[in-house]
């Protein structure tokens, strides 16, 4: 880390440690949109959306579906406490799909007792685990 191009990163969800590890850039979703941090970023929190959290590393990148939670952003550290992350190899494609066909059924018929910020929210997360596997 003494570059100055890389910084700490730590992803931590209520099951276990995620990822712990030096990264050159993470991208990932927050509440205002999708951000890219490299060393030296502005320190800051951000809230998390669901979608694909892409770390790259130096000698290559990771991709995992990363679901709600925050992000404190320092300058030399990223830590990510998350409600829940997955690797792709931990993705059930299928399962995925049918929530993805769930949700988006339960957006079009729009019924009186649909939760619909829940129902957007299991879209957004059917769709971060399918495009994780891509």
């Amino acid at each position: 880390m003494a570059d100055g191009k890389t910084f700490m990163i730590k992803i931590i969800t209520p099951e276990r440690s995620f990822y712990t590890g030096e990264a050159v850039m993470a991208e990932f979703n927050t509440s205002e949109g999708e951000i890219g941090v490299y060393a030296n970023h502005i320190p800051m929190t951000v809230i998390l959306r669901p979608g694909v959290l892409t770390i790259t590393e130096e000698n290559g990148s990771r991709k995992a579906a990363l679901h709600t939670g925050f992000a404190e952003i320092l300058q030399d550290s990223i830590t990510i406490l998350a409600e829940n992350a997955e690797w792709p190899d931990e993705i059930d494609e299928a399962r995925a799909q049918a929530a993805r066909e769930r949700a988006e059924t339960r957006i079009r018929e729009h019924n009186s007792d649909t939760d619909m910020a829940r129902a957007q929210t299991a879209l957004l997360r059917a769709m971060a685990r399918i495009e994780a596997l891509r």
